[in-house]
């Protein structure tokens, strides 16, 4: 940004700025009016936690006004007929479905199941809501009677392999099944049982059926929990409390399965998936299949990209997105589609042609469309946005944004814009990159740099708000962000390049990047260098230190040091290190020793924070000890950082303080080793 771009009544963007946000997500478009109702959120004056209620919005947006008062309320849906708004609200740690009238009015709670509802839908003739919650698999579990003292002091015993997960904890021996809920009665039915998941249900346009993602053995000894294909089901929503029926198979345990929909009429059923040809790295394509069941077919064939939104971002984690949608003749589906760092929306007809209808440099990260199917409403964000609504008109792509929930603090802070550049690699592919100039930048002045790694690796760095990334550039830094090899939103064989090579290809990437940029921008000083990055992210900061000492300092995040630990203590170790590192333990000791940071641990000579959250279980605190320990222990300049009661999702979505903290942390760090 030039100095003539710049305002001096403008200030610079603080950690602390992160409690004045708002984030808002879930558009939920009425079936007559068009008014619009979703979700805004934002951290509570204590500065503890996050709050949340629903808005109302007139369908041109020139009225907004708040519709729940949460202050845990989320998921809006309509009812067919409009006349009530059913959402999901917390209140002492639980999360039920409530209903509120279309015009407001005291909201009343629906469902009263023993455990957290996950989702919900309205049958098609408003007379049931269907929705997932969890539900005990044993009811004498030690740890389904509420986590007494009692309960406390029993062993809990795990039969399965996947026993924990990042965000959730141990496994506490529920499972997310299906139930339906009449809305006047208020009678409620549990459909399905068993030792499998329930995910995604969708009832089919006559009512008679509910559709719906699941992993169910083909027989006893199947541990599903390996099995990385999964199907669609469908049961009979009876609701009655008699014996509900099984649910009846469509699909043939060739594919993995995300979510789905039925198109109009009911014949066809169309959802992403992919058939792991490429392991954990396939690319998302779009399917259909006839709703009787039968052999899917891949409409997407034509496009080499991932369906669906793979962004990164600080500002919000893992959103539903929901199944893609078919246009009301049932002739084509609409869908968000990941490229080149951007995420669009694209239409596609069922004979795989595709056109698509949003455009500009920007992450759509949610979407919906208007009943008469001439408008997308988009939750959207691009680089100097955190997030709001557009109203974006199917034929001519013009638009209006309808939100502006974050004008007052972006009216105070200089944002910096980043600029994209290129880079060509040794093996001819090309790597997307992009450069932010420091805030307050001066022509003829040399300023340090910061390169930021993303997690996944089979993610991408778009055209999206960072927050870290803009504090950075008001501390005085150059950013450097890329995506290099394993990323995706640059087709199949580009998200490839990481498997069986983690060190390799995407090491030498990141490095070219660099010099690419100080090439490109030679303001940077190649002499005040620093890196940092989380998840995959920080396991590739752990690598560059342990191969370069070309960083003055570094700070890794959440990171992975040890292949060979990570495969039994993460919740995904033992999958991901088989597909993506190449090997297990007992049969490969070599080759994932030979690929962990910790084997170069005396090579390591940049001085590296290591930032961890106690309740990691992605990438567990372990990691983060072992290469601390082993550093300490050399003599090495390093400092470790843990956070409490902290997951893996802490920069996204973590206690508000410790978020605050995080990002203090990591610009000191940098001050502190004159970059």
């Amino acid at each position: 940004m030039s100095d003539s771009q710049s305002s001096t009544t403008k200030r610079c963007i603080t950690a602390e700025d992160l409690y004045h946000l708002h984030w808002v997500s879930d558009p939920a478009i009425h079936p007559v009016s068009g008014e619009i109702a979703y979700v805004e959120q934002h951290i509570n004056k204590d500065r503890t936690d996050y709050n949340s209620g629903i808005w109302l919005l007139s369908s041109e947006g020139a009225s907004v006004l708040p519709f729940t008062y949460g202050p845990k309320d989320e998921t809006p849906v309509w009812s067919p007929d409009g006349t009530q708004l059913a959402f999901l609200r917390t209140t002492d740690g639980k999360r039920q479905v409530w209903i509120i009238p279309e015009r407001g009015g005291e909201a009343r709670q629906l469902t009263h199941v023993e455990n957290n509802v996950g989702s919900l839908a309205w049958s098609p003739d408003g007379t049931c809501i269907s929705f997932v919650a969890k539900t005990a698999e044993n009811p004498s579990s030690p740890t389904s009677d509420g986590g007494t003292q009692e309960a406390q002091l029993k062993g809990r015993v795990v039969n399965r392999t996947k026993a924990k997960s990042d965000g959730y904890g141990l496994w506490d021996d529920t499972r997310d099944h299906l139930y339906v809920t009449d809305v006047t009665s208020g009678n409620t039915v549990q459909l399905t049982s068993g030792a499998y998941d329930v995910a995604e249900p969708v009832w089919s346009p006559d009512g008679q059926r509910i559709l719906f993602v699941a992993r169910i053995a083909e027989h006893s000894k199947e541990d599903t929990d390996l099995r990385k294909q999964n199907d669609l089901f469908t049961i009979v929503p009876v609701i009655s409390n008699g014996d509900a029926a099984a649910p009846l198979k469509l699909t043939h345990s060739e594919l993995h399965i995300e979510s789905a929909a039925y198109s109009p009429d009911g014949s066809t059923i169309a959802f992403y998936g992919h058939d792991r040809h490429a392991k954990g790295a396939t690319q998302t394509r779009l399917y259909t299949v006839p709703s009787s069941g039968g052999t899917a077919v891949c409409v997407s064939e034509m496009l080499d990209a991932h369906l669906g939104n793979a962004g990164m971002s600080d500002m919000r984690s893992h959103l539903h997105v929901g199944p893609p949608r078919f246009s009301a003749d049932g002739q084509s589906l609409y869908t968000l589609v990941t490229h080149e760092g951007n995420v669009h929306i694209y239409q596609f007809a069922l004979d795989g042609t595709f056109k698509i209808l949003t455009q500009g440099e920007r992450e759509i990260y949610q979407f919906e469309l208007t009943s008469d199917e001439q408008y997308i409403i988009a939750a959207s964000t691009d680089v100097a946005l955190p997030g709001d609504l557009f109203r974006i008109a199917i034929h001519s792509g013009t638009e209006e944004r309808l939100t502006r929930v974050n004008d007052s603090l972006l009216d105070e802070i200089e944002i910096s814009v980043p600029e994209s550049f290129w880079t060509k690699v040794e093996d001819g592919r090309r790597v997307q990159g992009w450069v932010m100039k420091p805030v307050g930048f001066k022509e003829g002045v040399s300023y340090p740099a910061i390169l930021e790694i993303h997690g996944g690796p089979h993610a991408m760095y778009s055209n999206s708000f960072f927050h870290e990334f803009q504090l950075l550039a008001a501390q005085g830094y150059t950013v450097i962000y890329t995506n290099p090899g394993g990323s995706r939103g640059y087709g199949q064989s580009f998200t490839n390049v990481v498997l069986g090579d983690y060190g390799g290809r995407d090491y030498t990437d990141l490095l070219s990047a660099v010099d690419e940029a100080i090439r490109q921008f030679p303001f940077i000083d190649p002499e005040r260098l620093g890196v940092t990055g989380g998840s995959y992210g920080g396991f590739m900061t752990n690598w560059i230190v342990g191969h370069t000492d070309r960083f003055r300092a570094a700070v890794t995040q959440r990171s992975i040091s040890n292949w060979l630990s990570m495969y039994g203590v993460s919740d995904i170790g033992y999958s991901f290190t088989e597909e993506e590192v190449g090997g297990n333990p007992w049969e490969d000791f070599e080759l994932l020793w030979r690929q962990s940071p910790l084997a170069y641990v005396q090579q390591i000579n940049t001085p590296l924070l290591i930032l961890h959250g106690e309740q990691d279980l992605r990438c567990p605190i372990e990691q983060g000890e072992q290469l601390f320990t082993a550093l300490h222990r050399l003599g090495k300049p390093t400092q470790f950082v843990r956070f409490p009661a902290s997951s893996h999702e802490l920069s996204r979505k973590g206690h508000p303080q410790l978020r605050v903290e995080r990002l203090q942390r990591i610009t000191n760090w940098f001050v502190k080793h004159q970059i």
